[in-house]
């Protein structure tokens, strides 16, 4: 067990220069800085954001203290491998994988996707709050599935079903460490798709992306949850080395839920080059498109939440291999997209 930890953090620099805790105003529209922000690593990222999500303040203990390592070995029995009880988190829809593969096709029949739908009445009651929502509002009330279904299309079916699969599962975070957990995992969920739909245009499936986006976090609640459970008072405020444990094990979590709920391979195999990332880069478009897109929705929270500024770029130095503008862009998109919210 000593060799398996000393290989996981062999290769990770924690870093010398870090964010503290103030409150950032915005600055008027028609106004600059005065000088550049400077940007931060993505392991000061990473830090900082699964801090916000824990609630938890910021630590200079790089490493790991003799109850953490009793406490990070615990979540390994619990949690490694495939020891954790997949079957325990919130239950998919028994049609989604089905609908999923069906949406992929823009020719797919709307009246083979209504059947579908008709046979989960959450999903179908879901379809129809939609279609009568503001947004698809129409001089005739929709009346029927099949109606809702043409409504809203393809483009709109694949988001109201992921939200709806998704939302539910990361807000059920709960408990002493993250009371507020699962509505920063969801923002962050959205902001994460919304970027890596951006990075990964003309490369693919843009839904695939959308997905990868929006779970890549999914195993971060089920952590917490366990967190609560085992964690005891005393362990207190963590260290990063710790924390660093603790997200690697949460990212194998994603990747066995992923491949439970039978999501699209190239959305499995991006998950995978996610969590080994640390190791060797990823290969895939989606994979490199995920990981940027991450790493982006990472430093928006940070900054809507105020702990750092609104201005910080992208790491200068990131596992992703995708051009640095294209990043760039991907993340003035963000800003704009999420700016009001």
């Amino acid at each position: 067990m000593g060799g398996f930890w000393k290989r996981l953090f062999a290769s990770e620099e924690p870093p010398k220069e870090r964010p503290r805790f103030t409150v950032v105003l915005p600055w008027p529209d028609d106004a600059e800085p005065k000088a550049p922000v400077p940007a931060l690593s993505s392991a000061a990222v990473q830090d900082w954001f699964y801090r916000l999500v824990l609630g938890m303040p910021g630590s200079e203990v790089v490493e790991w203290r003799p109850q953490e390592q009793v406490m990070l070995r615990r979540l390994d029995e619990l949690c490694g491998g495939d020891r954790f009880d997949i079957s325990t988190l919130p239950r998919l829809p028994e049609v989604l994988p089905q609908l999923l593969r069906m949406l992929k096709s823009e020719n797919s029949d709307g009246t083979k996707v209504a059947k579908l739908i008709g046979r989960d009445p959450v999903l179908v009651g879901e379809v129809m709050r939609v279609s009568r929502s503001a947004h698809y509002r129409t001089a005739k009330p929709i009346t029927s599935l099949q109606h809702a279904v043409v409504l809203l299309g393809h483009d709109g079916l694949r988001q109201m079903v992921t939200q709806h699969v998704m939302k539910p599962i990361l807000q059920a975070s709960a408990g002493m460490l993250g009371h507020a957990a699962g509505q920063r995992l969801w923002d962050h969920a959205e902001r994460c798709a919304h970027a890596s739909m951006y990075l990964a245009r003309g490369q693919g499936d843009p839904f695939e992306a959308y997905l990868a986006g929006v779970v890549c976090n999914a195993g971060v609640g089920a952590m917490i949850r366990v967190l609560d459970q085992e964690a005891p008072p005393t362990l207190g405020v963590f260290s990063r080395s710790f924390l660093i444990g603790y997200v690697h094990l949460a990212n194998h979590l994603t990747l066995r839920a992923a491949k439970h709920w039978e999501l699209p391979p190239n959305v499995v195999e991006a998950l995978r080059e996610r969590l080994e990332a640390r190791s060797r880069a990823p290969v895939t478009e989606l994979g490199n498109a995920v990981l940027a897109a991450d790493h982006l929705a990472m430093i928006q929270m940070l900054a809507e939440s105020n702990v750092i500024d609104r201005a910080t770029p992208p790491a200068l130095q990131r596992v992703d291999r995708l051009p640095d503008v294209l990043v760039d862009r991907a993340q003035q998109e963000l800003r704009r997209v999420f700016r009001s919210q």
